[in-house]
């Protein structure tokens, strides 16, 4: 024998041990009672009946497996960091529209205590002209009047 026919004969023992462990392989897969329960079904047959189309449904299963995680991730980090931008925006326009609110409450507040203190001089400034120059539109003078009257009615009784 030479060394060729011992290197194919190595080769076919190393094959049908290949072969061997595949098919246990498959006959564990198969013994799996979902993978039987799949294998009922019309696919399930069809795919047996046709080895190529369920090695190629297999493998492109596989491959793509990668891409639409990547995909299927990409848009559930899209759609988290949207939502947290979302309420950080809110939260952004919350504190912008408080703070305005803040501030035109607090002009106003300034505004109305300066108007009142404003309308306060004025009255008591013009009250207290009104009262030196026209002493009968005062209260006091009108008490005094009345208090007078009174007094030269009781002297004429007398």
């Amino acid at each position: 024998m030479d060394q060729c026919s011992i290197k194919r004969k190595s080769r076919v023992a190393e094959f049908q041990h290949l072969f061997g462990s595949w098919a246990s392989l498959l006959s564990r897969l198969y013994d799996d009672p979902k993978v039987a329960q799949m294998m009922k079904t019309r696919i399930g047959q069809y795919l047996n009946s046709h080895p190529l189309f369920a090695l190629t449904v297999m493998l492109f299963g596989a491959m793509s497996a990668i891409p639409v995680g990547m995909f299927l991730s990409f848009a559930l980090v899209t759609i988290i960091m949207s939502a947290v931008g979302l309420v950080f925006f809110e939260a952004f326009l919350l504190f912008v529209g408080g703070t305005t609110l803040l501030c035109v409450l607090s002009g106003i507040a300034l505004f109305s205590v300066m108007v009142s203190f404003i309308f306060n001089a004025l009255y008591f400034t013009i009250s207290n002209i009104l009262s030196r120059y026209n002493p009968h539109l005062t209260k006091q003078h009108d008490v005094q009047e009345k208090e007078s009257e009174s007094e030269i009615s009781k002297t004429k009784e007398m």
